[in-house]
Formats: C-alpha cells, sequence, structure tokens
C-alpha cells in the first residue's frame, strides 16, 4: 500500500534531537579526584585524604567517565563543564542536563567518610560545573550510610534548585522502603526534590541470589532485578503513601521488566494485602504514578513497531524521560531521536515529562 511505504519513509527519516528543547536527565562528568576536593574539605578530612592516600573512587564494574570528552569529528576536548558544552550540550541544543556522579562514594563503609566525600563533592559540582553553565543541573549526593547526616547535605543546599533529585544506587545494604532511609525521603519530599535509583551496586551482597556473576554482561542483566528488588520494597514499605509527593527516576534501569512486575504485584497483592494495610491502591497504579525511567540505554525491541507495544505494556508514556548517558557510548548517535522509539512520544519525552517530575526545576535561571 502506498500509505504504508509513506509511512515507512517517515519512520526512516532521523528526528534530531537539537531543535527540541531537550532536557537530558542522565550526563556524567568525570569523578573528582583528590586534587578536584581538596578546597572543599576542612583540615581534618585533607589530613585523612593524604594520610590514608584517597584520591578517586570508582565503581569499577562501569565504564571509565574521567576519559576526555570527543566532538561528533572525534577531536578530544578537556572533562570540564567547557567540553562538556562543546561536546554535547551545544550540538544537542539541550536546554539542561542533569549531572549524576556515580562513584566509589556510594559504597564507602564509614559513614563520616562517605559524609564529608558526598558535601565536597556538590560543592565541587556546584562550583566547577553548575556555576561555568546554566543549563547544567545535578543530582545531590547524600550519605545514605548516615541519613542523618544526609538530611543535612539535603538541609544546605534546598535553597539551590539547581540540584533537583537526591541520588542512590540499585543495589545497597537494604532495599530502599526500609524506614531506616525515611528521614531523607521526608526532607526530599520537604523541599521538592526527586528520588534518583542509579544502575550500580555497593557490593554489599552478591548481584544474584545465587551468587557473584562471572563476567560483565550478567552484571548487566541481573541490574533489572536490582531495580525490580527498590521497587517492589518502596511500594510494599509504604513509602508513597507517607510521601504522596516523591517522585523516584530510574536511570539506566531499562523498561521491559517493569510490566510484568506491576502485574505481578498487583495480582498477588490482592490476597497479600492485609500484611500491607497501608498500600491502599493496586501496586501497578501506584508505581505509574511516582516512578519514571530514563530512555539510555533502551533495552526494548530494534523495531519501532515493537518497541512501541513494550511501552504500550506501561500504559503510561508519561513514565519515560529522555536521556543519552554521555559520555557513555553505547552504539549509537545520541544526537538524533532513537530509531526504535516512537517520533510521536518525541515532545513528551524531552520536555513535558522532564518538567512534571521535577519540582525543583527551573530553566533558564
Amino acid at each position: 500500500m502506498s500509505t504504508s511505504a509513506d509511512e515507512m519513509t517517515k519512520t526512516a527519516t532521523p528526528l534530531p534531537i537539537k531543535g527540541l528543547g531537550a532536557i537530558d536527565c542522565d550526563v556524567h562528568p568525570r569523578s573528582p579526584r583528590r586534587e578536584d576536593l581538596m578546597p572543599f574539605l576542612d583540615a581534618y578530612w585533607r589530613e585523612i585524604f593524604m594520610s590514608r592516600s584517597i584520591d578517586r573512587l570508582e565503581l569499577m564494574s562501569y565504564p571509565e567517565s574521567t576519559l576526555p570528552y570527543r566532538h561528533a569529528d572525534g577531536e578530544r576536548v578537556n572533562a570540564d563543564a567547557a567540553g562538556m558544552a562543546g561536546a554535547h550540550l551545544d550540538p544537542l541544543g539541550l536546554e539542561a542536563a542533569i549531572l549524576n556522579v556515580v562513584s566509589g562514594i556510594h559504597a564507602v563503609y564509614d559513614p563520616y567518610l562517605a559524609t564529608a566525600l558526598c558535601s565536597a563533592t556538590n560543592r565541587w559540582l556546584a562550583e566547577e560545573w553548575l556555576a561555568r553553565d546554566k543549563r547544567l543541573r545535578a543530582s545531590l549526593l547524600v550519605p545514605f550510610q548516615h541519613p542523618d547526616e544526609a538530611v543535612a547535605e539535603i538541609e544546605r543546599h534546598a535553597g539551590d534548585n539547581r540540584f533537583v533529585q537526591v541520588l542512590a544506587l540499585a543495589m545497597g545494604e537494604m532495599p530502599l522502603g526500609r524506614r531506616t532511609f525515611w528521614p531523607i525521603y521526608e526532607a526530599a519530599a520537604r523541599h521538592g526534590f526527586a528520588l534518583a535509583i542509579h544502575a550500580g551496586s555497593t557490593y554489599r551482597h552478591a548481584l544474584t541470589q545465587s551468587g557473584f556473576p562471572s563476567f560483565l554482561a550478567e552484571d548487566h542483566i541481573h541490574q533489572a532485578q536490582g531495580f525490580a528488588n527498590q521497587v517492589g520494597s518502596l511500594v510494599a514499605e509504604g513509602v508513597f503513601a507517607k510521601f504522596s509527593d516523591l517522585k523516584v527516576v530510574l536511570i539506566e534501569s531499562g523498561i521491559t521488566w517493569l510490566p510484568g512486575l506491576m502485574w505481578r504485584m498487583s495480582k498477588d497483592w490482592r490476597g497479600a494485602r492485609i500484611e500491607v494495610p497501608w498500600v491502599k491502591e493496586m501496586p501497578a497504579k501506584i508505581i505509574r504514578n511516582h516512578f519514571r525511567m530514563t530512555t539510555q540505554p533502551f533495552d526494548g525491541p530494534a523495531k519501532v513497531e515493537e518497541a512501541a507495544k513494550a511501552i504500550a505494556h506501561l500504559n503510561s508514556e508519561e513514565m519515560l524521560l529522555f536521556s543519552t548517558d554521555f559520555p557513555h557510548d553505547h552504539g549509537r548517535d545520541v544526537s538524533y531521536w532513537p530509531e526504535n522509539l516512537p517520533q510521536d512520544l518525541a515532545a513528551r519525552l524531552v520536555r513535558d515529562n522532564v518538567r512534571e517530575t521535577y519540582q525543583r526545576l527551573e530553566i533558564g535561571s
């Protein structure tokens, strides 16, 4: 049919991100090193950093993000705010980009060291990145190892709307719904922060219920289990019954695992809800209201028609947020809309959904 040919031509035409006024919800600055953080530490912690030879903290199962960024033509640029602007913000015409520092800070056992690292990293982000480009926003690092200090860090930055969410990892010491962390959520919700959960582990436990996997390919697959555990925990523990305005953003989670979880949790809730009387609505509805997911890397089918069906299973286009995971390379040109995502979703995903998710997001400020 001629209409099918027209539709195929329309689908095959790449859609540039530039011109959409996009907001990138997952961009990674380089991880700070000792010399970066020293100006933001007091004398005691500067001495500790030197005496213990603390330098850069990395979660070693993930790609090194301190390498210089590259322009589209392959030219190397410095891994700083200006380099990010030239290699990413300007070419894509982004209105804003949210910086996420995923580092070994999340896995530090010492709660006081973790507190110092979070505070110094946030100050470094504010001075060396956010202050140098008005398009940049950031996730706030807080020590989940020390909830009282995490609350204090939220309070210190509550007046700075360049920080739009609080960052956690998908796999930690305990499920995120536990009441141990509720003071963090109370402070976050009161000041309009979202809770971001990024792919990654603190390696307190094996990534699977059968032990540690051998290869990175397995690790990537099992991340979905970590995200599923956190979604189930936050819903079942009653976090959203207590903090009804809290939004949770799942970063680099994929999406294809979630419809099955929503269906199964809603089904089993019907028979087991006497144990969780605070869960007064079907879990699927709670998940749709409170959870959002970033689009890169997208784990859906390669064909746009099949990917559209996978998205339809969520029963909510509002749940997806545009992201690129810059500067990590997933084998595609991020300056164009993903070819397996329906183009009619572009405007909603790159702008509308993002603005609706982040209460603190002020564009052009």
